[in-house]
């Protein structure tokens, strides 16, 4: 058995590690890692029957800090243990986790490309979303105004990379696409919508998208083209990538706001239904 002193520079050297290097290796290695962090923090615990806190010397008191209430989420697939489940470090946005009974909000102003043309309609509203922490399925709540009263053609709408309108839309690149995967694959992809009377009012579910960790779309853009999204199913290189959906003729940026905004919105087609299924 290790001295105390050879203990604590060991759990140190451990959790060092995982926090260095912890986030470049594969699921299966950080599950293993993992548990090793809660073995070292309990050996440090109980180095020289001390409690934890004055085991720890300065650069340990540092590294600990590193730490800001970080969660280890297990997600399992179709809810059950399987032979290998996927670690997910997932960190709650503060305060507005703890502010707002741990559901996370977000908007996106929806505005016009800068000088479209005449035969391009002024797109306003807002694009809203809301999940709970850690685990929640997003919820969308798209509210758009400004198409031709008789239009029925469908347009797609769909998160992109960066949320960059400096030069319209044109600057929020492709996609949001974080696993690399062909369209229509990614967490974004909310699909394609046909207006009633100008309007577009739609409740959806993104069960691939998160405001939060490692792939949270908050920050990224929200894109309205000017056709119908193809789904993938072209003959061309382009379907797979952002489904032939043309150009973009609106977009906003998601930031995260309070709960206000989504709760001032009256239900929308599908909210009921979606929500009395839960």
């Amino acid at each position: 058995m290790c001295s105390p002193f050879h203990c604590q520079k060991s759990s140190q050297s451990i959790i060092q590690s995982l926090i260095t290097s912890g986030c470049f290796l594969d699921a299966s290695t950080r599950i293993k890692l993992s548990i090793n962090l809660v073995t070292a923090i309990f050996s440090l615990h109980t180095v020289s029957g001390q409690h934890f806190n004055t085991a720890l010397n300065g650069n340990m008191e540092k590294i600990i800090l590193k730490f800001p209430l970080i969660l280890l989420t297990l997600y399992i697939q179709s809810g059950e243990f399987s032979d290998s489940p996927v670690l997910e470090i997932a960190e709650a946005p503060k305060p507005e986790v703890v502010e707002f009974n741990n559901t996370i909000y977000a908007t996106c102003e929806v505005t016009p490309v800068p000088n479209l043309p005449a035969s391009q309609p002024q797109i306003f509203g807002q694009v809203l979303f809301k999940q709970v922490f850690p685990n929640g399925t997003l919820e969308v709540k798209i509210n758009l105004r400004g198409l031709p009263g008789d239009d029925q053609r469908a347009r797609a709408i769909h998160i992109h990379q960066y949320g960059d309108l400096s030069q319209g839309c044109v600057t929020a690149g492709p996609h949001y696409n974080p696993r690399a995967v062909d369209h229509p694959g990614h967490p974004g992809d909310l699909g394609n919508f046909v207006s009633e009377q100008g309007l577009i009012k739609q409740f959806q579910k993104l069960p691939d998208a998160k405001l939060f960790g490692g792939e949270s779309i908050l920050g990224r853009a929200v894109v309205v083209h000017e056709k119908e999204d193809d789904l993938g199913m072209g003959s061309d290189e382009e379907s797979k990538r952002s489904g032939n959906a043309g150009k973009r003729i609106a977009g906003c940026v998601i930031g995260i706001t309070t709960p206000s905004l989504w709760q001032k919105t009256e239900g929308l087609p599908r909210e009921e239904l979606e929500e009395g299924n839960e």
